[in-house]
């Protein structure tokens, strides 16, 4: 006999949504690595970019404009976390068509490691596969910035 109970499965229902309250015309526009620094640098925490590894995400649309900033991981003074699923999953619910990965380096050393190296590869391949461009990854410090796509290293 069929059980008739629609409640036997109990399962999360997924909804996704964005919701901005910055209009288009208002949005930054990102033309270089200058443009996505300044804009992180004026997201970023004060009191953690020099002394806390922090990983973000910038969240474009197709005309290069910021739909967000999102906040993948804190750390600790030498590492932090960048889980390319966590990187993605923003991207995909922002709809956003291209992103920019940064990360600060809190010793104020702008060389990125051979992992941030491994990780810009990873992500730059997730990307196209998703459709979701990988535009830079940007190192920064209080005072200057490191960009992969401007170093050729993208």
């Amino acid at each position: 006999m069929e059980s008739t109970n629609k409640n036997h499965f109990n399962v999360a229902e997924i909804q996704l949504s964005y919701k901005s309250y910055v209009k288009p015309s208002e949005r930054a526009k990102i033309t270089c690595s200058r443009d996505a620094y300044n804009v992180l640098l004026q997201t970023w925490d004060d009191n953690k970019l020099e002394f806390l590894e922090q990983f973000k995400v910038l969240l474009l649309n197709r005309a290069n404009k910021v739909l967000g900033v999102f906040e993948v991981s804190t750390g600790s003074t030498t590492a932090t976390v960048a889980d390319p699923k966590i990187i993605f999953a923003a991207a995909i619910k922002a709809n956003a068509c291209g992103i920019i990965i940064a990360h600060n380096h809190p010793s104020g050393n702008l060389s990125p490691s051979q992992h941030d190296i491994d990780l810009t590869r990873k992500v730059k391949e997730g990307g196209k596969l998703l459709e979701v461009q990988l535009l830079d990854h940007v190192i920064l410090t209080t005072e200057s910035y490191y960009s992969f796509a401007d170093e050729g290293i993208l």
